[in-house]
């Protein structure tokens, strides 16, 4: 696998793993393109992380008639391999030292994303936000290798109001970092968008909540 490509086998990229808790023989990876890659992840998008029918209370305290459970995606094998391949190639034309974002929602996908551009020989640095500072030991923030003025993308599964990015970009910010750019699995389109156009920051999502609720 190289950075070329997204083509490979798992067993040429994990040598060593033994896929003890495989039920079949590891597959050939097909989804090669971009394209087929937000085809795909729409797919299970819609199937197994959208919950219609229901009403729920949002991270941001409003009460919604339908559920995005982006972590369903974010922490699923197929699912987190085509969340990061996305991502990195929306990062190529992206000025940026590092890329994290408030946890837990970031904390898959900057895992993934670490580990994928490794792979394509194109290493990403991550960090995570915590929402609390550690009490102990080093009383951090943010965890990873941040230093203090990075260009910085933030990111997370599913974006609402957009108080958690926020809380992410203050932290940052505390560290004289500059926020490049915002970046969101998907956007349910209930004023994060123009909150963030509104703070002068860039944001684009891979999807926004039509994609998965109209579903012909």
């Amino acid at each position: 696998m190289t950075k070329e490509t997204c083509s490979g086998s798992f067993e040429e990229v994990f040598p060593a793993f033994h896929f003890r808790n495989a039920k079949s023989t590891p597959k050939e990876i097909t989804v090669s393109n971009s394209s087929e890659c937000r085809t795909r992840l729409l797919e299970k998008m819609r199937k197994e992380a959208l919950e219609t029918g229901t009403t729920r209370v949002l991270a941001s305290g409003k009460r919604s008639g339908y559920y995005i459970d982006g972590k369903v995606i974010t922490l699923d094998p197929e699912g987190t391999y085509l969340t990061a391949k996305l991502l990195f190639d929306m990062l190529a034309p992206v000025d940026f030292d590092a890329v994290g974002g408030l946890t837990i929602g970031a904390d898959p996908i900057v895992g993934a994303l670490a580990l994928f551009s490794y792979i394509n020989e194109m290493p990403i640095q991550t960090f995570i936000v915590r929402k609390d500072p550690k009490t102990h030991g080093t009383m951090k923030l943010i965890e990873g290798k941040f230093k203090r003025g990075f260009k910085v993308v933030i990111v997370d599964d599913v974006v609402t109001t957009g108080k958690s990015i926020i809380q992410a970009i203050d932290a940052v910010k505390r560290e004289k970092g500059e926020i490049v750019k915002i970046i969101t699995l998907v956007d349910r389109q209930e004023g994060a968008r123009e909150k963030f156009s509104s703070m002068g920051y860039e944001f684009e999502s891979i999807f926004i909540k039509e994609d998965l609720l109209n579903n012909g």
